[in-house]
């Protein structure tokens, strides 16, 4: 899968230290919006919420796939944000998260969106890629790593 495809430059980045997955959830969405601000950033933050209250998206291994489910998008888009401090996150192996690769797709498209969100897990299953990506220094690099 292209991931470039789905992720733009400026929707990668890198969170200072001192956030919450409350805090992570609302910097995605924020990115999100400024990427695509016909979108309400309030709605997209509530659909990432909507999908959290049914369980924690931590997959595990600092990992975590954090997906909304939006009416007003008519093609799946991503957002990646490396933290430099790791968040508590309610993930299934109890351990925090620092690599949020979320994703917002049309509400009615729930094949493309759980073959996305497979594919990215995979990526991110290998312990090298997800060792680069943890000590990526720029945006710019994380992009470039996140999309390779």
């Amino acid at each position: 899968m292209d991931i470039s495809s789905i992720l733009s430059p400026e929707c990668a980045t890198i969170a200072a230290p001192g956030m919450s997955k409350k805090r992570a959830l609302e910097l995605i969405s924020q990115l999100a919006n400024q990427r695509h601000p016909q979108l309400d950033q309030q709605q997209l933050f509530e659909s990432l919420l909507a999908r959290e209250k049914m369980g924690s998206t931590g997959i595990g291994q600092g990992i975590a796939l954090p997906h909304g489910r939006l009416q007003e998008v008519d093609q799946a888009f991503a957002v990646f944000v490396k933290c430099d401090e790791a968040i508590p996150y309610d993930a299934i192996d109890g351990q925090p998260v620092d690599l949020l690769f979320a994703l917002f797709v049309p509400e009615d498209s729930c094949k493309q969106h759980l073959s996305t969100l497979a594919s990215m897990a995979e990526r991110l299953n290998n312990k090298e890629t997800c060792r680069s990506l943890r000590k990526a220094h720029s945006e710019d690099e994380l992009y470039q790593l996140v999309t390779a």
